[in-house]
Formats: structure tokens, C-alpha cells, sequence
């Protein structure tokens, strides 16, 4: 079952079509918040060359508008709270809020804003928006996983993605590091992202 819009080719124009009018998606259609007690946004870096240190933000918010009759017009939006940064040490998430990387006073809030969504094959899909840190903007692209739709035990209807990507941090102007006398770096400048969301239908 299709959220996203599938690009059209000659092959596939009437069957997106088809899927464009499916009762099953028509019924996602409508305005969607993201439930943070059940998603997750995390981060992995490569520490030392040698091992990945995983981390998540605490504090965030986000909503979807998901168009079963126009899948295309589909969007996400996300607002992360930079001071909710957990590593799982204290030290650590200091360094990473002070100005050597998130500068989180003068920079409190990581936002993304999706430009476009379309269908890859299956239930996997793909978003492009505008990811914006330290007051820099650059496009990045999730790749996504539609997990399904469903009715909770409290009468929520929620729906559920799976994501992930990587990023540059140094084009966001992320570029702290210290060298290793063993030659390297101690904080890779490739991260991966991670998403895992459930969104509940506003009423």
C-alpha cells in the first residue's frame, strides 16, 4: 500500500494510478503527530576509528499530512530540541552542546521540512526536504520503510515509518575533531541517521 507518490513511466502510470485510488490509502488520508513516546530519532558516529557511538535526541516534535488522493502532496516536518542530546554521557553530551558542535544556545532547534516523496518499490519510499542546522540549510533524502497502519487500544489511529540516511556533519559546518596518534580522526565526519516514528491521527 503506497503513501508516497510513485514516479510514472509507461509501465507503471496505470498502476499508480490504481493504487492513487485505493480505498485502503484513501482512508490515511489527513493530518497526522508524530508521538514522541513511541519514535525514536537517533545518530550513529564512528568514534576513534574503532567503534560507533550511538546517540538520540530527547525532545522533539513533528507532524505529517499524508494525501491518499494526491499521494505527492504528501509532507513531513520535524522540530529537535539540540539541549536533549543523549549519548549516554554526560561528558560527552556537554562537549557535543557547546560550541565546539551544537552551539546550543545560539542554535537551539535542528529542524527538517520535506520538498518531495515518492515510492522506490513495495513499501520502501523516499523523502528529500531541507535539514537545518547551525543555521545551514542542506537537502538530504531518508530512506524509508511504511511499517503499516493501525487502530491503538486507545482509539488512535496510527500510522508507522522507518527511516535512515547519512549525512556530511562538516557541511552543516560540523568540523570539531582531533587527530589520532595513530593516524585518523577521534569523531568520523560520516553520520547515520536514524527514524523510527509513530504519528497519531489528529482528531
Amino acid at each position: 500500500m503506497g503513501i508516497f507518490n510513485r514516479k510514472d513511466t509507461a509501465d507503471t502510470a496505470t498502476a499508480t494510478a490504481a493504487v492513487a485510488v485505493s480505498p485502503d490509502l484513501a482512508a490515511l488520508t489527513g493530518e497526522y503527530t508524530i508521538d514522541p513516546a513511541h519514535s525514536t530519532i537517533g545518530f550513529v558516529a564512528r568514534h576513534a576509528m574503532v567503534t560507533n557511538v550511538k546517540g538520540k535526541f530527547l525532545d522533539f516534535s513533528g507532524s505529517l499530512h499524508l494525501d491518499g488522493s494526491d499521494p505527492s502532496a504528501s509532507t513531513a516536518s520535524l522540530d529537535i530540541k539540540m539541549d536533549s542530546i543523549d549519548t549516554g554521557s554526560a561528558d560527552r553530551d556537554g562537549h557535543l552542546k557547546s560550541a565546539d558542535f551544537f552551539k546550543i544556545e545560539e542554535f537551539p532547534t535542528m529542524t527538517f521540512r520535506s520538498t518531495k516523496a515518492e515510492a522506490v518499490g513495495g513499501d520502501d519510499y523516499r523523502i528529500t526536504g531541507d535539514l537545518e542546522i547551525l543555521g545551514t540549510t542542506r537537502s538530504i533524502t531518508i530512506d524509508l520503510e511504511f511499517n503499516g497502519a493501525a487502530k491503538d487500544p486507545f482509539g488512535n489511529e496510527r500510522v508507522g515509518f522507518e527511516g535512515k540516511a547519512e549525512i556530511l556533519r562538516s557541511e552543516w559546518g560540523l568540523t570539531w575533531n582531533a587527530a589520532l596518534e595513530t593516524g585518523g580522526v577521534l569523531v568520523s565526519d560520516k553520520i547515520k541517521l536514524n527514524f523510527d516514528i509513530s504519528a497519531i491521527r489528529n482528531a
